[in-house]
């Protein structure tokens, strides 16, 4: 999902005390002149101008309707050979630097870090995303490739793929799960903790449980509707443009549901709905964690303040909705670089 953007204000608190402090970027109202600011074709800003993190959400209010099937010169693609299957993958950055996963989270794909690709990489990593099985360019993927098949895709036929994604290289890998895949990610901390430098939670669920009580508004009702049917909702609502997403952006996902398995969309709506709760065990890991979350995202902020301090986490609000790393991308990778900084 996309939200419009608006303001950024940066909302940053220690879990171990009170105090919040707030930092507003100015924001232009008009698309920037600026000669540092170099659009490939594509819409892609690459490379990052220098000291980009200082105009963060100046750069982030101007972002045009991009194509989101472009990747910076220089990506990679390949296919990965996981348990479940193929699953899509690309790369970018110097082949020796510091790894970073992009994890996306149900209806999403490697592409929705598109914009973030560029800025990790100017800064040294080795950024790494996937398409999650059943989805997108992953549709071959799934538990009847298993050993034993399987009918259905759950939760452990998640976890185990982002595991031997995470051991098809160098360690200990910085590692951001989005939306549901911030549970996952999650579940391979807790279960290989050896294997993360740190973890940033993108608008992940903040409470253990039916992960969609807390969500607003439809929160309260959230548990009468079946895994199936809440699918049904999530997918007539995107394609319909909800959200009111620019037409480049509504193409690509409309062409992603082309490919996209429907009963992998609904297998981790219901996976969802039966969050773990592993806040202790995060919490217990010694290192840097990250919530980053928009202040329309589809939970109350307040849940996720929460969350950040029961997980041990810093968090990071942008004034945007469920899916900063569209319409927050340097926001939200100056934060992650502050957070790789300390780990």
């Amino acid at each position: 999902m996309t939200e419009s953007r608006g303001d950024r204000v940066d909302q940053r608190a220690d879990p171990r005390g009170d105090r919040v402090d707030q930092r507003a970027d100015p924001r232009v109202d008009q698309p920037s002149t600026d000669a540092s600011i170099r659009w490939t074709p594509a819409g892609v800003l690459a490379p990052p101008p220098a000291g980009w993190e200082a105009r963060a959400a100046q750069l982030d209010a101007v972002l045009p309707d991009l194509d989101w099937r472009a990747l910076p010169e220089g990506a990679e693609r390949d296919v990965f050979d996981a348990p479940s299957g193929p699953l899509a993958r690309i790369a970018f950055g110097p082949a020796d630097g510091d790894r970073v996963l992009l994890v996306p989270g149900a209806t999403g794909s490697k592409e929705d870090f598109v914009l973030m690709l560029p800025l990790l990489a100017a800064a040294g990593y080795r950024v790494e995303s996937y398409d999650l099985a059943g989805q997108y360019e992953s549709y071959a993927a799934g538990p009847e490739r298993l050993h034993p098949a399987r009918r259905r895709y759950d939760a452990d036929l998640f976890l185990d793929d982002l595991l031997a994604v995470l051991d098809a290289g160098s360690r200990p890998v910085h590692v951001l799960g989005y939306s549901f895949a911030g549970t996952l990610a999650q579940r391979a901390l807790v279960a290989h903790p050896e294997a993360f430098a740190s973890l940033t939670l993108l608008t992940s669920p903040p409470e253990p449980g039916q992960a969609f009580r807390g969500v607003k508004t439809i929160g309260a009702f959230s548990s009468l509707a079946s895994p199936h049917q809440g699918a049904t909702l999530m997918l007539w609502g995107i394609r319909n443009n909800l959200n009111k997403v620019p037409p480049g952006r509504l193409a690509f996902v409309r062409e992603r549901f082309a490919l996209t398995r429907r009963e992998s969309v609904g297998d981790i709506i219901e996976a969802m709905m039966h969050t773990p709760d592993l806040r202790a065990e995060v919490a217990a890991v010694p290192i840097p964690k990250l919530v980053a979350v928009g202040s329309h995202d589809l939970w109350p902020v307040e849940l996720h303040r929460r969350s950040a301090q029961e997980l041990g986490a810093r968090i990071s609000v942008y004034e945007t909705g469920h899916s900063p790393c569209e319409t927050a991308p340097h926001q939200l990778v100056r934060d992650m670089l502050e957070l790789f900084a300390s780990a």
